[in-house]
């Protein structure tokens, strides 16, 4: 007899036919909720023997035998070239398929088979099969029998950008901390990290050309103490990225099949920046790393040949430091236009270019930064911002207040990537009872509210959509110290965006999701993860 049902429908069976075997429960419903999934009668029971199945040496082949080795070490896993006796078979095959992130995960008889059209939709199977394993896996444990049901799942992503931000600047986090954030985003099936790499807070990213940058700009005197205005520790605070590290990041990333994107910042957010070379303002400075948040009317000058020979050298080392990135983030965001409006430089700029005012004057710069940066093979993305006094030609927006900067990229025909505020800053509370929570910088996004949300706007034809990238969720660090607190920021909300980004078929009620999101808590805590437990029943 087979079965047909949608996944809950499905969970409710295994809990049922499985809650009398001690050594299998089937307590990890899946997010994101998969395209197709088909129950048939029948098991796979196997104790502490895996042979993975994959004759293939190539770069993403060795990547994928790699991360699932470590990841069932506890299963006394071998790698073979054809099916063996004696354990379960896990045999990843390369088919031909329309969707690069498409996958089919086959579980019946003796074996496991994965099959995708490219590794990184092999990759991306086997993180729904990891959510039908046992999840004392995820603290490198492994029970004495694996039981699995036979099951059938076809499965792949509503978007093809799904990212994940931070801000490292307001406050830093090392290597292996970072790397940590990067695990957080291939079990949510995100694709892309975003890094935020140089605010007026902190430099971050070593560039040989321009060493002053991490000697002087990565580090601040002091931090602003919570939100009282003016009053601030007197505690040195810095950090910042060798050329190494970064590589070792990127190279951790795309071992998991995650595009690293970096951002550098301009022409607004620049302090750091102008600290470390004052010559690069419109005034001359003197500067100072900001001790503060917020926005600063000190910026690079737009009228200084010197700022595009500097930036223009920047963008020469991060190209070569994120080499399989598309894209160069460039910010683009909270730019005053005071300096500008003084500034000789800037005004004979503006002549000589025929610009109407500064914000023209801004869509020059950002338009000179993108062709620098098309020319390299990179295209770039800016916060919404860049939309003001005309688009650079191949930009792709990311939309930050509200949806209205997605809606206008969409309707001239650029790419946008949604991210508004309301929806996706995960530096926002989750409680309205904010006297309960860690505090934060304000607002309140609940899973619940993020659950809702269609990134399509209803305002777009089918045409215009097609211009809706994905989605990304942003982690700003003003008030976020250290590793657990940012787990505990994005912990389960990257869960419930996790499947706004990837499932066509989502569930029609919050509650229903809310309940196959507890046992993602399950996993949370075997791995060691501070999660927030608002919505734990």
């Amino acid at each position: 007899m087979r079965k047909y049902v949608f996944l809950f429908v499905s969970i409710t069976f295994l809990l049922f036919s499985c809650k009398n075997n001690e050594n299998y429960s089937f307590e990890n419903n899946i997010i994101p909720k998969p395209l197709n999934l088909e129950i048939n009668d029948g098991f796979v029971e196997f104790g502490n023997k895996v042979f993975l199945v994959l004759n293939d040496d190539s770069q993403d082949a060795l990547r994928l035998k790699n991360y699932i080795s470590d990841y069932l070490s506890p299963c006394n896993i071998s790698i073979v070239s054809e099916e063996q006796k004696g354990g379960v078979n896990l045999v990843l095959t390369l088919i031909e398929a329309q969707s690069k992130e498409g996958y089919h995960l086959t579980i019946e008889d003796n074996k496991i088979e994965i099959s995708s059209l490219t590794y990184n939709g092999l990759f991306l199977g086997f993180q729904t099969l990891r959510q039908l394993l046992p999840p004392e896996l995820e603290a490198g444990n492994a029970p004495e029998l694996i039981r699995l049901p036979h099951i059938k799942i076809y499965d792949e992503p509503r978007f093809k950008y799904r990212g994940m931000h931070l801000d490292v600047c307001r406050h830093f986090f090392t290597v292996e901390e970072v790397k940590s954030y990067v695990d957080l985003l291939v079990m949510h099936k995100f694709n892309v990290f975003h890094w935020h790499l140089t605010d007026d807070q902190g430099w971050r990213i070593e560039i040989k050309a321009y060493p002053e940058l991490t000697r002087v700009g990565s580090q601040r005197s002091g931090t602003l103490i919570k939100k009282n205005w003016g009053e601030y520790d007197d505690i040195p605070y810095g950090g910042y990225y060798t050329q190494d590290e970064i590589k070792e990041v990127v190279k951790y990333a795309e071992d998991r099949f995650i595009t690293v994107i970096p951002e550098i910042e301009m022409p607004g957010h620049a302090l750091a920046g102008l600290t470390a070379y004052p010559e690069l303002g419109c005034t001359g400075g003197p500067y100072e790393v900001s001790k503060t948040w917020g926005v600063f009317d000190d910026v690079f000058c737009a009228g200084n040949e010197k700022v595009f020979e500097f930036l223009e050298a920047v963008i020469d080392e991060v190209i070569e430091l994120f080499p399989n990135s598309p894209y160069i983030h460039i910010g683009g965001d909270e730019c005053p236009k005071t300096m500008w409006k003084t500034c000789p430089k800037c005004q004979l700029r503006m002549k000589e270019e025929g610009l109407a005012d500064e914000h023209e004057l801004q869509s020059y710069f950002v338009q000179r930064m993108e062709k620098y940066i098309n020319a390299k093979g990179k295209q770039i993305i800016g916060w919404d911002e860049i939309l003001e006094g005309g688009l650079a030609p191949n930009a792709t927006v990311m939309s930050w207040r509200g949806e209205e900067g997605g809606i206008a990229a969409a309707k001239s025909g650029h790419n946008a990537i949604m991210t508004p505020g309301g929806y996706c800053y995960f530096d926002h509370y989750q409680s309205e009872d904010t006297d309960s929570e860690p505090f934060a910088i304000g607002g309140f996004t609940n899973c619940e509210k993020i659950y809702g949300w269609n990134p399509i706007p209803d305002s777009l034809n089918n045409d215009e959509a097609k211009h809706i990238l994905g989605v990304q969720a942003n982690v700003w660090t003003e008030y976020i110290l250290d590793l657990p607190h940012v787990q505990y920021m994005v912990l389960p909300r990257m869960a419930t965006l996790s499947e706004v980004a990837w499932s066509k078929q989502r569930d029609a009620e919050y509650s229903t999701f809310k309940k196959r999101l507890q046992t993602m808590f399950v996993r949370y805590k075997n791995a060691g993860y501070n999660y927030a437990k608002h919505e734990v029943e």
